[in-house]
Protein backbone atom coordinates (compact mmCIF):
# COMPACT_ATOMS: atom_id res chain seq x y z
CA UNK A 1 0.00 0.00 0.00
CA UNK A 2 1.27 3.67 -0.99
CA UNK A 3 0.80 6.24 1.62
CA UNK A 4 -0.40 9.08 -0.12
CA UNK A 5 -0.73 13.03 0.78
CA UNK A 6 -2.92 14.15 -2.54
CA UNK A 7 -2.35 18.65 -2.63
CA UNK A 8 -4.71 19.78 -4.95
CA UNK A 9 -6.94 22.17 -6.64
CA UNK A 10 -10.01 20.89 -6.56
CA UNK A 11 -13.00 22.44 -8.68
CA UNK A 12 -15.15 19.41 -9.31
CA UNK A 13 -18.79 20.95 -9.44
CA UNK A 14 -17.88 24.57 -10.38
CA UNK A 15 -18.76 26.25 -13.21
CA UNK A 16 -16.41 27.41 -15.89
CA UNK A 17 -13.53 25.35 -13.75
CA UNK A 18 -11.56 21.97 -14.44
CA UNK A 19 -13.32 18.61 -12.75
CA UNK A 20 -9.42 17.00 -13.37
CA UNK A 21 -8.60 17.39 -9.25
CA UNK A 22 -11.81 15.36 -8.22
CA UNK A 23 -11.51 12.94 -10.71
CA UNK A 24 -8.16 12.03 -9.33
CA UNK A 25 -9.47 12.10 -5.83
CA UNK A 26 -12.17 9.54 -6.82
CA UNK A 27 -9.13 7.54 -8.73
CA UNK A 28 -7.21 6.91 -5.44
CA UNK A 29 -9.99 6.48 -3.21
CA UNK A 30 -11.23 3.70 -5.55
CA UNK A 31 -7.46 2.37 -6.21
CA UNK A 32 -7.03 -0.66 -3.85
CA UNK A 33 -3.14 -0.24 -3.95
CA UNK A 34 -3.90 3.36 -2.15
CA UNK A 35 -3.80 4.57 1.17
CA UNK A 36 -4.52 8.12 1.13
CA UNK A 37 -3.71 9.98 4.74
CA UNK A 38 -4.86 13.01 3.62
CA UNK A 39 -5.83 15.96 1.19
CA UNK A 40 -4.61 19.73 1.05
CA UNK A 41 -6.12 22.67 -0.63
CA UNK A 42 -4.38 24.59 -2.71
CA UNK A 43 -5.18 27.55 -5.25
CA UNK A 44 -4.45 26.95 -8.92
CA UNK A 45 -8.02 26.55 -10.63
CA UNK A 46 -9.76 28.93 -8.50
CA UNK A 47 -9.11 30.84 -4.98
CA UNK A 48 -8.22 28.95 -2.13
CA UNK A 49 -11.96 29.48 -0.40
CA UNK A 50 -13.65 27.65 -3.67
CA UNK A 51 -11.29 24.75 -3.23
CA UNK A 52 -11.58 23.97 0.38
CA UNK A 53 -15.25 24.59 0.21
CA UNK A 54 -15.51 22.19 -2.86
CA UNK A 55 -12.92 20.15 -1.43
CA UNK A 56 -15.41 19.42 1.84
CA UNK A 57 -18.46 19.62 -0.07
CA UNK A 58 -16.66 16.71 -2.32
CA UNK A 59 -15.44 14.76 0.81
CA UNK A 60 -19.22 14.75 2.39
CA UNK A 61 -21.09 13.93 -0.89
CA UNK A 62 -18.65 11.01 -1.12
CA UNK A 63 -19.13 9.57 2.47
CA UNK A 64 -15.45 10.44 3.37
CA UNK A 65 -16.02 13.16 5.91
CA UNK A 66 -13.51 11.46 8.33
CA UNK A 67 -10.21 11.99 5.46
CA UNK A 68 -7.76 14.66 7.01
CA UNK A 69 -8.60 17.47 4.67
CA UNK A 70 -6.40 20.90 5.40
CA UNK A 71 -6.35 24.35 3.94
CA UNK A 72 -3.56 25.74 2.39
CA UNK A 73 -2.08 29.17 1.46
CA UNK A 74 -4.21 31.55 -0.83
CA UNK A 75 -1.09 33.21 -2.49
CA UNK A 76 2.23 32.60 -3.91
CA UNK A 77 4.60 32.43 -1.09
CA UNK A 78 1.92 32.29 1.71
CA UNK A 79 3.81 29.26 3.09
CA UNK A 80 2.07 29.27 6.54
CA UNK A 81 -0.82 27.12 6.22
CA UNK A 82 -2.38 23.95 8.06
CA UNK A 83 -1.38 21.89 4.71
CA UNK A 84 1.70 22.93 4.67
CA UNK A 85 1.84 22.08 8.77
CA UNK A 86 0.28 18.71 7.68
CA UNK A 87 2.55 17.72 5.21
CA UNK A 88 5.27 17.89 7.77
CA UNK A 89 3.76 15.82 10.16
CA UNK A 90 2.95 13.36 7.45
CA UNK A 91 6.80 13.35 6.48
CA UNK A 92 7.77 12.59 9.89
CA UNK A 93 5.27 10.32 10.63
CA UNK A 94 6.22 8.16 7.55
CA UNK A 95 9.46 9.51 6.78
CA UNK A 96 11.13 7.38 3.87
CA UNK A 97 7.75 6.13 3.08
CA UNK A 98 5.37 9.30 1.99
CA UNK A 99 4.70 9.96 -1.69
CA UNK A 100 2.86 13.24 -2.73
CA UNK A 101 0.78 13.98 -5.64
CA UNK A 102 0.61 17.52 -6.40
CA UNK A 103 -1.94 18.48 -9.11
CA UNK A 104 -2.15 22.63 -8.52
CA UNK A 105 -0.01 25.57 -7.39
CA UNK A 106 3.12 23.99 -5.28
CA UNK A 107 2.69 26.63 -2.24
CA UNK A 108 2.47 24.10 0.20
CA UNK A 109 4.97 22.14 -0.49
CA UNK A 110 7.29 25.25 -0.97
CA UNK A 111 5.63 25.90 2.57
CA UNK A 112 6.87 22.31 3.99
CA UNK A 113 9.58 23.30 3.03
CA UNK A 114 10.01 26.27 4.34
CA UNK A 115 9.03 24.67 7.96
CA UNK A 116 11.31 22.04 7.73
CA UNK A 117 14.77 22.05 5.25
CA UNK A 118 14.65 18.10 5.73
CA UNK A 119 10.96 18.24 3.90
CA UNK A 120 12.14 16.41 0.68
CA UNK A 121 14.64 14.22 2.16
CA UNK A 122 11.83 12.33 4.13
CA UNK A 123 9.77 11.97 1.41
CA UNK A 124 9.88 9.00 -0.69
CA UNK A 125 8.38 10.03 -4.31
CA UNK A 126 6.86 13.02 -5.60
CA UNK A 127 4.33 12.81 -8.91
CA UNK A 128 3.20 16.56 -10.61
CA UNK A 129 0.87 17.69 -12.89
CA UNK A 130 2.24 20.72 -14.50
CA UNK A 131 5.02 22.31 -16.68
CA UNK A 132 4.96 22.73 -20.88
CA UNK A 133 8.22 21.94 -22.55
CA UNK A 134 6.39 23.49 -25.62
CA UNK A 135 3.46 25.50 -26.35
CA UNK A 136 0.00 23.71 -25.63
CA UNK A 137 -1.87 24.60 -28.89
CA UNK A 138 -5.67 24.04 -29.85
CA UNK A 139 -7.62 24.77 -32.50
CA UNK A 140 -8.90 27.97 -31.33
CA UNK A 141 -5.93 28.85 -29.02
CA UNK A 142 -2.91 28.11 -27.11
CA UNK A 143 -4.03 27.39 -23.42
CA UNK A 144 -1.44 28.66 -20.36
CA UNK A 145 0.17 26.81 -18.22
CA UNK A 146 -1.90 26.89 -14.94
CA UNK A 147 0.19 25.07 -12.36
CA UNK A 148 4.33 25.99 -11.96
CA UNK A 149 3.66 29.47 -12.86
CA UNK A 150 0.88 30.34 -10.07
CA UNK A 151 4.67 30.22 -7.61
CA UNK A 152 7.64 30.20 -9.18
CA UNK A 153 9.67 30.14 -5.98
CA UNK A 154 7.94 27.19 -4.84
CA UNK A 155 8.06 25.02 -7.76
CA UNK A 156 11.67 25.71 -8.09
CA UNK A 157 12.09 24.47 -4.65
CA UNK A 158 10.24 20.99 -5.44
CA UNK A 159 11.83 20.58 -8.14
CA UNK A 160 15.95 21.12 -7.74
CA UNK A 161 15.68 19.64 -3.78
CA UNK A 162 12.93 16.93 -3.80
CA UNK A 163 13.62 13.89 -4.57
CA UNK A 164 12.37 11.01 -7.22
CA UNK A 165 9.91 13.96 -8.57
CA UNK A 166 8.29 12.69 -11.97
CA UNK A 167 6.16 15.26 -14.06
CA UNK A 168 3.46 14.68 -16.03
CA UNK A 169 3.72 17.66 -18.17
CA UNK A 170 0.63 19.58 -20.23
CA UNK A 171 2.20 18.10 -23.42
CA UNK A 172 2.51 14.84 -22.34
CA UNK A 173 -0.92 14.45 -21.25
CA UNK A 174 -2.34 15.49 -24.69
CA UNK A 175 -1.68 11.88 -25.71
CA UNK A 176 -4.73 10.64 -24.91
CA UNK A 177 -8.37 12.31 -25.09
CA UNK A 178 -11.65 11.32 -23.01
CA UNK A 179 -14.73 11.71 -25.60
CA UNK A 180 -18.22 12.50 -24.29
CA UNK A 181 -19.11 9.62 -27.00
CA UNK A 182 -17.00 7.33 -24.60
CA UNK A 183 -18.20 8.92 -20.71
CA UNK A 184 -21.25 7.76 -22.10
CA UNK A 185 -20.39 4.03 -23.21
CA UNK A 186 -18.38 3.57 -19.84
CA UNK A 187 -20.74 5.30 -17.74
CA UNK A 188 -24.16 5.06 -18.94
CA UNK A 189 -24.55 1.60 -18.67
CA UNK A 190 -24.40 1.16 -15.04
CA UNK A 191 -25.96 2.15 -11.95
CA UNK A 192 -23.22 2.09 -9.83
CA UNK A 193 -23.23 5.10 -7.83
CA UNK A 194 -19.39 6.24 -9.06
CA UNK A 195 -20.54 6.39 -12.73
CA UNK A 196 -23.60 8.37 -11.32
CA UNK A 197 -22.07 11.11 -10.14
CA UNK A 198 -18.90 11.38 -12.52
CA UNK A 199 -22.33 12.04 -14.97
CA UNK A 200 -23.74 14.75 -13.05
CA UNK A 201 -20.59 16.50 -12.08
CA UNK A 202 -18.73 16.30 -15.29
CA UNK A 203 -20.87 17.15 -18.46
CA UNK A 204 -20.65 20.31 -18.37
CA UNK A 205 -17.16 20.32 -19.39
CA UNK A 206 -17.33 18.71 -22.56
CA UNK A 207 -18.90 21.88 -23.62
CA UNK A 208 -16.60 24.26 -21.86
CA UNK A 209 -13.58 22.38 -23.52
CA UNK A 210 -15.36 22.52 -27.20
CA UNK A 211 -16.33 25.80 -26.91
CA UNK A 212 -13.14 27.63 -25.90
CA UNK A 213 -10.48 25.62 -27.03
CA UNK A 214 -12.50 23.49 -30.58
CA UNK A 215 -11.75 19.74 -28.17
CA UNK A 216 -13.97 17.13 -28.77
CA UNK A 217 -13.72 15.83 -25.49
CA UNK A 218 -11.44 17.02 -22.42
CA UNK A 219 -7.44 15.76 -21.17
CA UNK A 220 -7.65 14.26 -17.87
CA UNK A 221 -4.43 16.27 -16.36
CA UNK A 222 -4.63 15.40 -13.29
CA UNK A 223 -5.90 11.78 -12.98
CA UNK A 224 -2.94 11.06 -15.35
CA UNK A 225 -0.75 11.90 -12.75
CA UNK A 226 -2.73 9.79 -10.31
CA UNK A 227 -2.24 6.68 -12.55
CA UNK A 228 1.16 7.30 -13.08
CA UNK A 229 1.81 7.27 -9.34
CA UNK A 230 -0.06 4.21 -8.66
CA UNK A 231 0.50 2.42 -11.82
CA UNK A 232 4.01 3.06 -13.58
CA UNK A 233 4.22 0.21 -15.82
CA UNK A 234 1.62 1.62 -17.50
CA UNK A 235 4.29 4.50 -18.57
CA UNK A 236 7.49 4.89 -20.36
CA UNK A 237 10.12 6.68 -17.83
CA UNK A 238 11.98 9.69 -19.46
CA UNK A 239 14.82 10.78 -17.01
CA UNK A 240 16.87 14.35 -18.49
CA UNK A 241 18.78 17.00 -16.81
CA UNK A 242 17.20 20.39 -16.67
CA UNK A 243 18.15 23.84 -15.68
CA UNK A 244 15.18 24.69 -13.66
CA UNK A 245 14.55 28.94 -12.93
CA UNK A 246 12.38 31.10 -11.27
CA UNK A 247 12.14 33.40 -14.79
CA UNK A 248 11.32 30.58 -16.81
CA UNK A 249 8.46 28.94 -14.23
CA UNK A 250 6.80 32.52 -14.99
CA UNK A 251 5.30 30.94 -17.71
CA UNK A 252 5.76 27.08 -16.53
CA UNK A 253 8.74 26.37 -18.63
CA UNK A 254 11.00 23.22 -18.02
CA UNK A 255 14.33 24.03 -19.50
CA UNK A 256 16.12 20.58 -20.71
CA UNK A 257 20.23 21.59 -20.61
CA UNK A 258 23.26 19.42 -19.57
CA UNK A 259 24.74 20.27 -17.30
CA UNK A 260 21.24 21.19 -15.20
CA UNK A 261 20.77 21.66 -11.79
CA UNK A 262 18.36 18.73 -10.93
CA UNK A 263 17.25 15.37 -12.73
CA UNK A 264 13.42 14.80 -13.43
CA UNK A 265 11.61 12.49 -15.35
CA UNK A 266 8.78 13.71 -17.24
CA UNK A 267 6.80 9.95 -18.13
CA UNK A 268 4.75 9.54 -21.08
CA UNK A 269 1.56 7.07 -21.28
CA UNK A 270 2.77 3.66 -22.99
CA UNK A 271 -0.95 2.39 -24.26
CA UNK A 272 -4.26 4.22 -24.26
CA UNK A 273 -6.38 1.18 -24.06
CA UNK A 274 -4.69 -0.41 -20.85
CA UNK A 275 -4.32 3.52 -19.30
CA UNK A 276 -8.27 3.93 -19.58
CA UNK A 277 -9.18 0.79 -18.15
CA UNK A 278 -7.36 1.38 -15.45
CA UNK A 279 -8.59 4.76 -14.78
CA UNK A 280 -12.49 3.15 -15.14
CA UNK A 281 -11.89 0.15 -12.86
CA UNK A 282 -10.66 2.38 -9.71
CA UNK A 283 -13.46 4.99 -10.42
CA UNK A 284 -15.95 2.37 -10.50
CA UNK A 285 -14.70 0.74 -7.18
CA UNK A 286 -14.92 3.92 -5.88
CA UNK A 287 -18.12 3.39 -6.38
CA UNK A 288 -18.21 0.51 -3.94
CA UNK A 289 -16.05 1.89 -1.69
CA UNK A 290 -17.27 5.60 -0.96
CA UNK A 291 -20.59 5.84 -1.21
CA UNK A 292 -22.64 2.79 1.52
CA UNK A 293 -23.72 6.03 3.82
CA UNK A 294 -25.17 9.21 1.73
CA UNK A 295 -28.50 8.74 -0.34
CA UNK A 296 -28.19 11.29 -2.86
CA UNK A 297 -26.32 9.28 -5.58
CA UNK A 298 -28.42 6.00 -5.06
Amino acid sequence: MKKIVYDCDLTLGVPGCDVDDGLALMYLLGCPEAELLGVTATYGNNKIDVVWETMNRMLSELGQTELPARKGGAARGEFQSDAADFLVDMANQYAGELSILATGSLTNLGGAYTLDPHFFEKVKEIVLMGGITEPLVFEKKIMDELNFSCDPEATAAVLTKGKNVSIITGNNCLKVLFTKEEYKKRLLGTENPAAIYIREKTDYWFGYNEEDYGIGGFYNWDVTAAVYLMHKELFAHRKNKFKITEEDLQTGNLRMQTPGNCTLNLPEIKEEKSFKDEIYRSWMHAGERCFPITEIYK
